[in-house]
Protein backbone atom coordinates (compact mmCIF):
# COMPACT_ATOMS: atom_id res chain seq x y z
CA UNK A 1 0.00 0.00 0.00
CA UNK A 2 2.54 2.41 0.64
CA UNK A 3 4.38 2.17 -3.16
CA UNK A 4 1.26 3.30 -4.78
CA UNK A 5 0.69 6.10 -2.49
CA UNK A 6 4.21 7.35 -2.70
CA UNK A 7 3.95 6.89 -6.56
CA UNK A 8 1.38 9.27 -6.64
CA UNK A 9 2.62 11.65 -4.72
CA UNK A 10 6.12 11.64 -6.81
CA UNK A 11 4.29 11.68 -9.77
CA UNK A 12 2.67 15.08 -8.69
CA UNK A 13 5.62 16.28 -6.20
CA UNK A 14 9.49 15.28 -7.49
CA UNK A 15 11.61 17.65 -9.27
CA UNK A 16 12.30 18.35 -12.26
CA UNK A 17 15.82 17.26 -12.14
CA UNK A 18 17.90 16.53 -15.51
CA UNK A 19 18.98 12.97 -14.62
CA UNK A 20 15.34 12.30 -14.30
CA UNK A 21 14.26 12.91 -17.61
CA UNK A 22 13.25 10.76 -20.24
CA UNK A 23 16.42 9.58 -22.69
CA UNK A 24 18.92 11.09 -20.24
CA UNK A 25 22.11 8.81 -20.95
CA UNK A 26 23.36 5.89 -18.51
CA UNK A 27 26.86 7.88 -18.60
CA UNK A 28 24.67 11.26 -17.28
CA UNK A 29 23.74 9.32 -14.35
CA UNK A 30 26.29 7.77 -13.93
CA UNK A 31 28.18 11.18 -13.42
CA UNK A 32 25.36 12.65 -11.34
CA UNK A 33 25.29 9.92 -8.93
CA UNK A 34 29.06 10.44 -8.00
CA UNK A 35 28.57 14.50 -8.04
CA UNK A 36 25.51 13.74 -5.54
CA UNK A 37 27.44 11.89 -3.10
CA UNK A 38 27.64 14.63 0.30
CA UNK A 39 26.70 17.17 -2.42
CA UNK A 40 23.61 19.69 -3.20
CA UNK A 41 21.82 18.91 -6.00
CA UNK A 42 22.04 22.71 -6.61
CA UNK A 43 26.07 22.84 -6.77
CA UNK A 44 25.77 19.65 -8.84
CA UNK A 45 23.50 20.43 -12.10
CA UNK A 46 25.36 23.48 -13.43
CA UNK A 47 28.69 20.95 -12.93
CA UNK A 48 26.94 18.25 -14.42
CA UNK A 49 25.95 19.84 -17.29
CA UNK A 50 29.85 21.09 -17.70
CA UNK A 51 31.14 17.95 -17.08
CA UNK A 52 28.84 16.15 -19.87
CA UNK A 53 29.36 18.99 -22.50
CA UNK A 54 33.04 18.37 -22.05
CA UNK A 55 32.68 14.70 -21.81
CA UNK A 56 29.34 13.22 -23.01
CA UNK A 57 30.62 9.69 -23.23
CA UNK A 58 32.99 7.41 -21.38
CA UNK A 59 35.28 7.53 -23.68
CA UNK A 60 35.49 10.78 -23.93
CA UNK A 61 37.12 11.22 -20.56
CA UNK A 62 38.99 8.55 -20.95
CA UNK A 63 40.86 9.88 -23.64
CA UNK A 64 42.12 12.91 -21.08
CA UNK A 65 44.22 13.06 -18.17
CA UNK A 66 43.27 12.02 -14.85
CA UNK A 67 44.40 15.61 -13.48
CA UNK A 68 41.75 17.35 -15.82
CA UNK A 69 38.62 15.31 -14.35
CA UNK A 70 40.26 16.30 -10.78
CA UNK A 71 40.29 19.78 -11.93
CA UNK A 72 37.15 19.89 -13.35
CA UNK A 73 35.86 18.78 -10.29
CA UNK A 74 36.63 22.60 -9.25
CA UNK A 75 35.04 22.78 -5.34
CA UNK A 76 32.43 19.93 -5.19
CA UNK A 77 34.42 18.51 -2.58
CA UNK A 78 36.02 14.84 -2.05
CA UNK A 79 38.09 15.04 -5.18
CA UNK A 80 39.37 11.58 -4.88
CA UNK A 81 35.68 11.11 -6.73
CA UNK A 82 36.68 12.70 -9.65
CA UNK A 83 39.82 10.17 -9.86
CA UNK A 84 37.27 7.34 -9.70
CA UNK A 85 35.64 8.53 -12.52
CA UNK A 86 38.13 8.46 -14.55
CA UNK A 87 38.99 5.17 -13.62
CA UNK A 88 35.55 4.03 -14.33
CA UNK A 89 35.82 5.78 -17.52
CA UNK A 90 38.77 4.22 -18.63
CA UNK A 91 37.77 0.66 -17.50
CA UNK A 92 33.97 0.99 -19.14
CA UNK A 93 35.55 2.10 -22.50
CA UNK A 94 38.41 -0.79 -22.22
CA UNK A 95 35.95 -3.68 -21.13
CA UNK A 96 32.35 -2.52 -22.39
CA UNK A 97 33.02 -0.89 -25.64
CA UNK A 98 32.22 2.72 -24.00
CA UNK A 99 29.16 1.23 -22.99
CA UNK A 100 28.21 1.69 -19.17
CA UNK A 101 26.59 -1.50 -17.61
CA UNK A 102 23.64 -2.39 -16.45
CA UNK A 103 24.37 -5.31 -14.30
CA UNK A 104 24.83 -5.01 -10.84
CA UNK A 105 27.73 -7.17 -10.41
CA UNK A 106 29.75 -5.50 -13.66
CA UNK A 107 29.10 -1.78 -11.96
CA UNK A 108 30.26 -2.82 -8.86
CA UNK A 109 33.92 -4.17 -10.38
CA UNK A 110 33.97 -0.42 -11.96
CA UNK A 111 36.53 1.43 -9.86
CA UNK A 112 35.15 3.92 -7.22
CA UNK A 113 31.59 2.04 -7.60
CA UNK A 114 30.05 1.07 -4.29
CA UNK A 115 26.53 -0.69 -3.81
CA UNK A 116 24.65 2.46 -3.54
CA UNK A 117 26.05 4.00 -6.78
CA UNK A 118 25.78 0.44 -8.48
CA UNK A 119 22.10 -0.13 -7.62
CA UNK A 120 21.19 3.60 -8.74
CA UNK A 121 22.46 3.03 -12.32
CA UNK A 122 20.95 -0.12 -12.78
CA UNK A 123 17.47 1.32 -11.71
CA UNK A 124 17.03 4.59 -12.51
CA UNK A 125 19.89 4.27 -16.09
CA UNK A 126 18.01 1.14 -17.18
CA UNK A 127 15.05 0.50 -14.94
CA UNK A 128 16.32 -2.62 -13.45
CA UNK A 129 14.00 -3.63 -10.17
CA UNK A 130 17.06 -3.17 -7.36
CA UNK A 131 16.58 -1.61 -4.49
CA UNK A 132 17.89 1.93 -3.92
CA UNK A 133 19.00 3.17 -0.31
CA UNK A 134 20.87 6.47 0.31
CA UNK A 135 20.22 8.47 3.72
CA UNK A 136 16.74 10.00 2.79
CA UNK A 137 15.57 6.60 2.21
CA UNK A 138 17.05 4.78 5.11
CA UNK A 139 15.35 7.82 7.01
CA UNK A 140 12.04 7.17 5.75
CA UNK A 141 11.83 3.50 6.14
CA UNK A 142 12.81 4.29 10.10
CA UNK A 143 10.28 5.97 10.44
CA UNK A 144 7.16 4.69 8.36
CA UNK A 145 7.68 0.39 9.02
CA UNK A 146 10.35 0.66 11.91
CA UNK A 147 8.75 3.28 14.04
CA UNK A 148 11.82 4.85 14.91
CA UNK A 149 12.96 8.55 14.58
CA UNK A 150 16.06 8.00 13.30
CA UNK A 151 17.83 5.24 11.21
CA UNK A 152 20.58 4.80 13.04
CA UNK A 153 24.15 3.94 11.89
CA UNK A 154 23.75 1.94 8.03
CA UNK A 155 23.55 -1.75 7.58
CA UNK A 156 23.87 -2.43 3.96
CA UNK A 157 22.25 -6.00 4.33
CA UNK A 158 19.79 -4.66 6.14
CA UNK A 159 19.02 -1.52 4.91
CA UNK A 160 18.32 -2.97 1.21
CA UNK A 161 16.38 -5.85 2.00
CA UNK A 162 14.23 -3.27 4.30
CA UNK A 163 13.98 -1.52 0.72
CA UNK A 164 13.43 -4.84 -1.12
CA UNK A 165 10.06 -5.46 0.40
CA UNK A 166 8.53 -2.20 -0.71
CA UNK A 167 9.32 -2.65 -3.89
CA UNK A 168 6.93 -3.53 -6.63
CA UNK A 169 6.90 -6.85 -9.09
CA UNK A 170 7.10 -4.18 -12.13
CA UNK A 171 9.99 -2.59 -13.18
CA UNK A 172 8.53 0.63 -14.02
CA UNK A 173 6.67 1.03 -10.30
CA UNK A 174 10.05 -0.18 -8.90
CA UNK A 175 12.41 2.43 -10.17
CA UNK A 176 9.40 5.21 -9.36
CA UNK A 177 8.84 3.82 -6.05
CA UNK A 178 13.26 3.87 -5.49
CA UNK A 179 12.75 7.28 -6.76
CA UNK A 180 9.70 8.53 -4.61
CA UNK A 181 11.13 7.52 -1.11
CA UNK A 182 14.42 9.10 -1.68
CA UNK A 183 12.66 12.22 -2.72
CA UNK A 184 10.18 11.72 0.62
CA UNK A 185 13.19 11.72 2.69
CA UNK A 186 14.57 15.13 0.99
CA UNK A 187 11.98 17.05 0.80
CA UNK A 188 9.11 16.04 3.50
CA UNK A 189 10.19 13.52 5.79
CA UNK A 190 13.71 15.71 6.85
CA UNK A 191 16.34 14.62 9.46
CA UNK A 192 15.35 17.69 11.94
CA UNK A 193 11.81 19.00 11.05
CA UNK A 194 9.63 16.14 9.50
CA UNK A 195 6.62 18.09 7.47
CA UNK A 196 4.36 15.20 8.37
CA UNK A 197 1.16 17.59 8.46
CA UNK A 198 2.24 17.72 3.78
CA UNK A 199 3.37 13.73 3.81
CA UNK A 200 1.40 11.20 1.60
CA UNK A 201 1.92 8.16 3.91
CA UNK A 202 1.31 10.12 7.43
CA UNK A 203 -1.86 7.69 8.20
CA UNK A 204 0.70 4.88 7.76
CA UNK A 205 3.55 6.19 9.49
CA UNK A 206 4.47 3.84 12.52
CA UNK A 207 6.79 6.38 13.92
CA UNK A 208 3.66 9.12 13.80
CA UNK A 209 0.90 6.63 14.86
CA UNK A 210 3.03 5.54 17.75
CA UNK A 211 3.42 9.54 18.97
CA UNK A 212 6.93 10.11 17.88
CA UNK A 213 8.64 8.60 20.28
CA UNK A 214 12.32 10.18 20.79
CA UNK A 215 15.13 7.36 18.97
CA UNK A 216 17.40 5.82 21.61
CA UNK A 217 19.55 3.49 19.56
CA UNK A 218 22.52 3.86 18.49
CA UNK A 219 23.67 6.65 16.26
CA UNK A 220 25.78 7.31 12.94
CA UNK A 221 29.83 8.86 13.46
CA UNK A 222 29.07 12.84 13.14
CA UNK A 223 31.33 14.13 10.54
CA UNK A 224 34.15 16.63 12.46
CA UNK A 225 34.37 20.17 11.66
CA UNK A 226 35.82 21.12 8.42
CA UNK A 227 37.11 24.61 9.74
CA UNK A 228 40.39 23.71 10.58
CA UNK A 229 40.22 20.34 9.94
CA UNK A 230 42.82 18.59 7.34
CA UNK A 231 39.90 18.43 4.88
CA UNK A 232 40.22 22.52 4.76
CA UNK A 233 43.75 22.34 4.37
CA UNK A 234 43.74 19.25 1.61
CA UNK A 235 41.32 21.74 -0.11
CA UNK A 236 43.71 24.39 -0.09
CA UNK A 237 46.33 22.81 -1.77
CA UNK A 238 44.08 21.25 -4.26
CA UNK A 239 42.97 24.95 -4.85
CA UNK A 240 46.70 25.64 -5.50
CA UNK A 241 47.51 23.24 -7.97
CA UNK A 242 43.71 23.63 -9.79
CA UNK A 243 44.90 27.50 -10.31
CA UNK A 244 48.29 26.25 -12.09
CA UNK A 245 49.59 25.05 -15.32
CA UNK A 246 52.99 24.63 -14.19
CA UNK A 247 54.02 22.47 -11.04
CA UNK A 248 53.76 24.43 -7.81
CA UNK A 249 56.98 25.09 -5.19
CA UNK A 250 56.88 23.65 -2.09
CA UNK A 251 57.44 27.07 -0.41
CA UNK A 252 54.11 27.94 -2.00
CA UNK A 253 52.33 25.26 -0.61
CA UNK A 254 53.97 26.27 2.65
CA UNK A 255 51.56 29.72 1.56
CA UNK A 256 48.47 27.86 1.65
CA UNK A 257 48.63 26.99 5.57
CA UNK A 258 50.47 28.49 8.38
CA UNK A 259 50.50 24.68 10.31
CA UNK A 260 53.48 23.40 9.16
CA UNK A 261 52.62 19.33 10.68
CA UNK A 262 48.78 19.54 9.64
CA UNK A 263 49.46 21.02 6.13
CA UNK A 264 52.59 18.26 5.53
CA UNK A 265 49.77 15.76 7.02
CA UNK A 266 47.33 16.80 4.18
CA UNK A 267 49.99 17.16 1.49
CA UNK A 268 50.98 13.58 2.20
CA UNK A 269 47.41 12.28 1.86
CA UNK A 270 46.76 13.29 -0.89
CA UNK A 271 50.21 12.39 -2.67
CA UNK A 272 49.41 8.69 -1.12
CA UNK A 273 45.56 8.93 -2.59
CA UNK A 274 46.91 9.69 -6.39
CA UNK A 275 45.55 13.24 -6.06
CA UNK A 276 48.52 15.34 -6.30
CA UNK A 277 51.82 13.87 -7.75
CA UNK A 278 55.43 15.44 -7.51
CA UNK A 279 57.96 16.47 -5.15
CA UNK A 280 59.56 18.96 -3.57
CA UNK A 281 62.39 19.18 -6.28
CA UNK A 282 60.47 18.97 -8.77
CA UNK A 283 57.31 21.04 -7.22
CA UNK A 284 53.48 19.59 -7.33
CA UNK A 285 50.65 19.12 -10.12
CA UNK A 286 47.46 17.21 -11.06
CA UNK A 287 48.24 13.75 -11.85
Amino acid sequence: MLAPTVIAWFRANGRDLPWRRPGYPAWGILVSEVMLQQTPVARVIPRLEQWLERWPTPAALAADAPGEAVRAWDRLGYPRRALNLHAAAVAITERHDGVVPHDVDELLALPGIGAYTARAVAAFAYGRRHPVVDTNVRRVIARAVDGQGEAGPPRTRVDLAAMETLLPHDEAEAKLTNAGVMELGALVCTARAPRCEQCPIAELCAWRLAGKPPYEGPRAAVQKKYEGSDRQVRGLIMAELRASDIPVTHAEIEQVWSDAPQRERALAGLLADGLVVGDAAVGYQLP
